[in-house]
């Protein structure tokens, strides 16, 4: 059964550990100790979204983010899946799919409108994983800019 428990400052140093091993499957770089100051950051502001950590037996083996955005389209806040992460021991078990139904779950509750996500073009686990909960392809492009 898992379990989803809201990251507080204590679970910084597991979190950023988890972070290590998401951001090293497809070799993005990470710096450890702005990743620790961003997650303090996040937890202490509850406007900036919400992040639980995934606990099974007793153990945490992954973790959730979601951040808010405000959208004029979409009637209000927004969500972004900014991480979901499971620890490669814990994969397979069906803990992907219980992980979004507790995420749908919470965004009714925090009066999202939205949810909007973004996949390696590779990942097809991923890919069928969130088109198996209902998540559909965007016709829009995504585009970013670094502002330095």
């Amino acid at each position: 059964m898992a379990e989803f428990k809201p990251i507080a400052q204590q679970d910084i140093e597991v979190v950023t550990g988890m972070m290590q091993e998401f951001y090293g499957i497809d070799n993005y770089p990470m710096d450890i100790e702005k990743s620790k100051r961003l997650l303090k950051e996040f937890i202490v502001n509850d406007a900036l979204g919400s992040g639980w950590l995934i606990v099974q037996k007793g153990q945490p083996v992954g973790y959730v983010i979601l951040t808010f955005v405000f959208s004029f389209e979409y009637g209000g806040r927004i969500a972004f899946l900014d991480e979901l992460f499971i620890g490669s021991g814990a994969r397979g078990f069906g803990l992907g799919k219980k992980t979004l139904d507790f995420i749908h779950s919470e965004t009714k509750k925090l009066g999202v409108k939205i949810i909007y996500l973004e996949i390696e073009p590779h990942n097809e686990t991923a890919r069928n994983l969130y088109l198996s909960k209902n998540y559909t392809e965007h016709n829009r492009n995504l585009m970013k800019l670094v502002v330095e």
